[in-house]
């Protein structure tokens, strides 16, 4: 034990899956991710080993729980944090400029969940602890900038009524954006532990200690995780972490980070990372300042510092996926790397194909909002969804749009669907997209403009939408792709499945986060759609399934 070798590929939840908590039931984790303006909202996620994760649902999954009706790029649902005590799940988080800090309960994680318990205080990213005297504590960032800071209250548990008042407890270490706070009693000791020095480059996790929930808390001198010095280091922003006790005894850690390319962008978003804690004589955890013991390719050798964790021979057989096929999936996939020598030496090959033929949607799948009654159907031709087109696009800014997506999880990567439409009136379109916001998104579509029946493509960068290419619609069903490699995206059509005809190409970086005007939390989504174009569409669109296809 103590000299086996696990391996793994981080992150392990690709794609825009940030924000991380994650809770630990008998040999069971169940993880949740934030959503913002998606929905449902909260993809939970379960494991056995802490490196395969399946997805099981979403934690809101219904007005009642969630109103994204209205909500803006990025607003939405801000950093869960997933506990569980007694048989009951408990998941608490922020709906921003929604009804702001609440919880709700379940017990089983793939729900059903409550309807929110609201509380009274803090800004964004609670936290809730329950302690060994049954007092239950909720933690939260409050203010702004480097005026943020974190309080602290205990709550009735069965009402979300505070029994406290708010005290602050936590200023950090000076940098600004103190937020994503963990309280953790451990070894008789309590730690709080919260992310630092905003979401970009200067990103990181620091970590104080105390006899007592309310401090004061020693702050460990440095970050216990970041990657704020090691420029060149493929994985950047790291931060926002949870702690837990994996299934070899010892502590773990997950943490949101940046597969930046190398140009310095990533359209992938915030994603989900794996990593092991050690514990230092001095009782401090420890995962990576500024070391690059946080990799793309991990291996972890058996540990035996008090706390540190020795991976199990079931674990040590989680192998790197195979590479036999590897080159030939990227010919295959049609687009390939510039440089055969700049390409990764290991490919993790992965592909998803939804056909629409269940009675209910997958979870990988989400909505752009809430979708509107009525704004989608399974059943009105089986085998087939059909969106039908609501007046709102994807550039006009917080309205419900017939919308289904899958995220981008590799940088290069193709997603195709069969649609069969006609569209009937002027300017209704409906095809498939790549999303960042509303002011950042590429789409390949079937539209009526001018009178005529076309296949186009369109780019939106900054808020300018222009017609990139066109081509005649013949009628009948027509395919639809959007291939991405690490520096663009190219969208494809074919008549036949066979023989594709490329309409037009553009920069990835224009919709990544680091082009972003103002906040930009999320990666990009692929995405069917449909639209009216400023009316209400005639007639459903039909889509016959979503291929997603990477390495």
């Amino acid at each position: 034990m103590k000299n086996s070798v696990l391996e793994y590929s981080n992150p392990v939840i690709p794609g825009f899956y940030p924000d991380p908590s994650i809770a630990r039931v008998g040999d069971d984790y169940y993880l949740v991710c934030s959503s913002f303006e998606y929905f449902p909202g909260v993809p939970i996620f379960h494991s056995r080993d802490l490196i395969h994760w399946e997805p099981i649902g979403h934690v809101l999954d219904r007005l009642s729980q969630l109103d994204l009706r209205s909500a803006g790029s990025s607003d939405g649902i801000y950093a869960p944090t997933l506990r569980y005590h007694e048989g009951v799940f408990y998941m608490i988080t922020t709906d921003v400029r929604g009804i702001g800090n609440f919880y709700v309960t379940a017990f089983d994680p793939a729900g059903p969940w409550s309807d929110p318990i609201t509380v009274p205080y803090g800004g964004i990213d609670p936290s809730l602890m329950f302690d060994d005297d049954g007092k239950v504590y909720v933690t939260v960032q409050q203010g702004a900038d480097l005026e943020s800071h974190i309080i602290q209250y205990e709550i009735d548990v069965r009402t979300g009524a505070a029994l406290t008042e708010p005290v602050v407890i936590w200023n950090g270490d000076g940098g600004p954006w103190v937020e994503g706070p963990h309280l953790y009693k451990i070894g008789g000791l309590y730690y709080i532990m919260t992310a630092s020095g905003g979401t970009a480059k200067e990103h990181r996790e620091i970590i104080g200690r105390s006899v007592s929930p309310y401090g004061p808390f020693e702050r460990l001198p440095y970050p216990v995780l970041t990657h704020n010095r090691l420029d060149d280091h493929p994985i950047q922003y790291l931060g926002h972490a949870d702690l837990v006790i994996g299934p070899d005894g010892g502590w773990w850690a997950v943490f949101l980070g940046v597969r930046l390319g190398g140009e310095g962008f990533s359209v992938l978003g915030r994603e989900t990372f794996l990593a092991p804690v050690t514990w230092t004589e001095e009782g401090w955890p420890q995962i990576d300042n500024n070391e690059g013991t946080v990799a793309l390719e991990m291996k972890v050798a058996g540990r035996s510092a008090a706390g540190s964790a020795v991976p199990t021979a079931k674990d040590s057989e989680a192998a790197v996926p195979d590479t036999d096929t590897s080159d030939q999936l990227v010919e295959a996939l049609g687009m390939g790397f510039a440089d055969k020598a700049a390409a990764p030496t290991r490919y993790a090959v992965s592909a998803a194909r939804i056909d629409f033929a269940d009675a209910a949607l997958p979870p990988e799948l989400t909505f752009l909002r809430n979708p509107a009654e009525g704004s989608w159907s399974l059943s009105g031709r089986p085998g087939w969804l059909a969106l039908h087109g609501l007046p709102g696009g994807l550039s006009d800014p917080a309205v419900q749009v017939a919308f289904a997506g899958l995220r981008q999880q590799h940088f290069t990567c193709e997603c195709t669907t069969l649609l069969e439409w006609a569209p009937a009136q002027e300017g209704e379109a409906a095809g498939l997209c790549i999303r960042m916001n509303e002011r950042q998104h590429y789409e390949i579509v079937l539209t009526r403009q001018e009178g005529r029946e076309i296949i186009a493509a369109y780019l939106t960068v900054r808020g300018e939408t222009r017609l990139a290419g066109e081509a005649v619609f013949a009628g009948g069903p027509v395919y639809l792709r959007i291939a991405a490699t690490p520096d663009e995206y190219r969208l494809l059509y074919s008549q036949d499945g066979e023989a594709w005809a490329e309409l037009a190409g553009a920069q990835a970086y224009d919709l990544s986060p680091q082009a972003a005007e103002g906040n930009a939390f999320t990666g990009v989504v692929f995405g069917i759609y449909a639209t009216g174009g400023g009316r209400p569409g005639l007639h459903p669109a039909y889509f016959n399934w979503l291929e997603y296809r990477g390495v």
